[in-house]
């Protein structure tokens, strides 16, 4: 909100907004188009408004361009056009052809945690249970929880009270590091910050998680054994990049995450933590990862999604926790429940 702010102060006639929204509340959204709004009516200026949320883009836009592959594809009066047919020029395809959702016979307890509580005791006695094959949400707005709880998990926050099994074995994870060791990967929300190195190469990113591999005797790296595994990992996730070697800053949202998730296909992770994985990225891109986090749960690993877009909690997962400030308050099946009710319970309803 502050930088909006700085970019409304000075006297301009044009004002890109870029993904404005990804951080923001439904409140501070809500807020933001009222100030849109008056910008473009009352004192004339020119909006160009950058979005992947494209419910936000036919309530604050006018007219909307398509962009594909670097190309533009068209424009068009928003009235003119409808969400399917966006997605649909977006990708060359509807968005149920590339992506749908499989059953997958749900296996045994992977993941147990029993009363998890944070050094700030924002999180209070939170219990989650996840199986085998099987893809959990955490729903709820920002602020609910949803971060904190998953670098919890992943030890962050080596004071955290409360008990984590794996595979019914009790595990300790004082730190990322040792959360690594026992199986554990999160592809954190902040991933310029927490989930790549943006100004390092592609392929260091890719197997920065498990260097193991590609080391020989006195931890002496072989570079040609990573780029090989690395052009391997960046044909299959379809990662669009020249090369390995390209910095990972100089590609785009969808690609960077790509990245964040491709680093962990190399380790022994047997409990996977996605954090917004969809944030910032294109509506492509967001298929290609969650048919990725699909693979994952046939392979039998176990998959927490935290989310606070509820179209894709119910698109992606097979059970739902709701969070509300710092606490589960409700257990959901996917199958059997809605958009109206997982909001009801994560704006505090009970």
């Amino acid at each position: 909100m502050v930088l909006i702010a700085r970019a409304i102060v000075h006297e301009r006639k044009f004002l890109i907004l870029d993904e404005p929204t990804a951080p923001l509340s439904n409140r501070e959204t809500a807020e933001l188009f009222r100030i849109v709004r008056e910008l473009s009516k009352n004192q004339g200026l020119g909006i160009i408004f950058i979005s992947h949320r494209l419910p936000e883009l036919f309530e604050i836009c006018e007219a909307i361009s398509i962009m594909k592959d670097g190309k533009m594809i068209t424009t068009e009066a928003i009235k003119s056009i409808n969400q399917k047919k966006v997605i649909e020029l977006m990708l060359g395809k509807s968005f149920n052809e590339a992506h749908q959702k499989h059953q997958i016979p749900i296996g045994n307890t992977l993941l147990k945690v029993t009363n998890l509580t944070d050094e700030a005791n924002f999180l209070k006695n939170v219990s989650v249970v996840v199986k085998e094959h099987e893809i959990v949400g955490i729903a709820g707005l920002v602020g609910a929880g949803k971060t904190e709880l998953c670098k919890a998990i992943f030890g962050e926050n080596a004071n955290s009270s409360g008990e984590i099994y794996l595979k019914n074995k009790l595990v300790v994870n004082q730190n990322p590091s040792q959360a690594v060791k026992n199986g554990f990967a999160l592809v954190p929300e902040e991933r310029r910050k927490e989930g790549v190195l943006v100004d390092e190469p592609v392929f260091t990113n890719l197997t920065a998680a498990s260097l193991k591999r590609f080391t020989l005797p006195f931890s002496i790296l072989k570079p040609d054994r990573e780029r090989e595994k690395a052009r391997k990992l960046i044909e299959s996730l379809g990662i669009k990049t020249p090369n390995e070697n390209q910095k990972v800053s100089l590609l785009s949202g969808g690609n960077q995450q790509k990245v964040a998730v491709g680093k962990w296909l190399l380790t022994d992770a047997e409990l996977l933590m996605f954090d917004e994985p969809t944030k910032g990225v294109d509506v492509g891109a967001k298929g290609d990862i969650f048919d990725l986090i699909t693979k994952l749960a046939e392979e039998g690993k176990g998959i927490i999604y935290a989310s606070s877009e509820l179209n894709e909690i119910l698109n992606v997962t097979d059970r739902i926790y709701v969070m509300y400030d710092g606490q589960i308050v409700k257990e959901l099946v996917t199958s059997e429940t809605n958009e109206e009710e997982i909001l009801f319970y994560s704006t505090g309803g009970q």
